[in-house]
């Protein structure tokens, strides 16, 4: 009887010792198989996104494709008024070329009138007034308005500078200056010589003076401007454009190689009028001169 009992323990022990492994190896079957399941659903989830992510690319790429041909028919249609807008703009520089060429003769031909008309009044300035004769018999008169300008005083001995019709000081001054500073020296000689010598009273007539000099300066006629420098100091030696007829007098004298009158000249003005804008510039010069006699 124990005998049987005994049998039956060790069998139920190897039973048991058997159907552990057994067990635990399901359990581990059972979790490989939930994992597989769940990569399955995952995989389903991963193609339905893909499948999703493929429309919206090709929506997408749609779109681009449209966008794309919207940009290309604008750029198209951009070149096109670009290359239209280029035809005109060289229509037009065309045009305006032409009108300089003829703006450009027509100053010139404007410069030549304006010119012989100063040159013209000079000659007239120039003229002696009429003088009578003693003892010489008048000439008979052809005049047909003599009967009615019998009564009129004589004419004055000294006859004054003639001054163009509807000029004013102001008009004939910004004349000379838009003569200088587009380069028509000679015109602009002309333009201060008649304004000094229809305005001899004038404020500027120093300043027209010393434009002179600066005209002759610029056009490399070194002689003239000196002596342009020398007559506004001799003539106007109160006036307030002194010390620039010293400083381009100076300019001058250095261009000719007069370097001890041009050093005499700059010297001049940083001792007699040391505040003025001149001043500076002389001062400059004066070291310009230094420089040059260093070895």
């Amino acid at each position: 009887m124990r005998q049987k009992a005994a049998t039956a323990f060790v069998t139920l022990m190897f039973a048991a010792l058997i159907a552990g492994p057994a067990r635990a190896a399901d359990r581990e079957t059972m979790q490989m198989m939930a994992d597989i399941r769940m990569l399955q659903e995952q995989t389903q989830q991963l193609q339905i996104l893909l499948g999703t992510l493929g429309e919206a690319i090709q929506t997408l790429t749609g779109r681009i494709d449209e966008q794309s041909g919207a940009t290309t028919k604008a750029f198209a249609d951009q070149k096109l008024g670009v290359d239209a807008l280029s035809n005109d703009v060289r229509v037009v520089r065309e045009k305006v070329d032409d009108n300089n060429v003829r703006v450009g003769s027509l100053g010139q031909e404007l410069g030549a009138l304006r010119r012989s008309v100063l040159q013209l009044s000079v000659t007239v300035a120039s003229l002696p007034a009429p003088v009578a004769t003693d003892g010489a018999e008048p000439l008979e008169s052809t005049d047909t308005m003599a009967p009615f300008t019998a009564a009129l005083p004589p004419p004055p001995a000294e006859l004054p500078p003639p001054v163009a019709i509807g000029a004013s000081p102001q008009r004939m001054w910004d004349l000379a200056y838009a003569d200088y500073t587009a380069g028509q020296y000679d015109l602009a000689v002309l333009s201060y010589e008649g304004f000094i010598r229809s305005f001899p009273t004038d404020d500027r007539v120093d300043d027209a003076q010393v434009g002179i000099a600066s005209a002759y300066l610029q056009a490399g006629n070194n002689d003239k401007a000196i002596e342009a420098a020398d007559l506004a100091i001799r003539n106007y030696p109160n006036g307030d454009a002194l010390p620039e007829a010293f400083y381009r007098k100076g300019l001058a004298l250095k261009n000719v190689q007069q370097t001890e009158a041009a050093r005499e000249a700059f010297e001049h003005i940083v001792a007699t009028y040391p505040n003025s804008d001149v001043s500076i510039l002389a001062q400059q010069a004066i070291l310009s001169l230094d420089e040059g006699l260093k070895p």
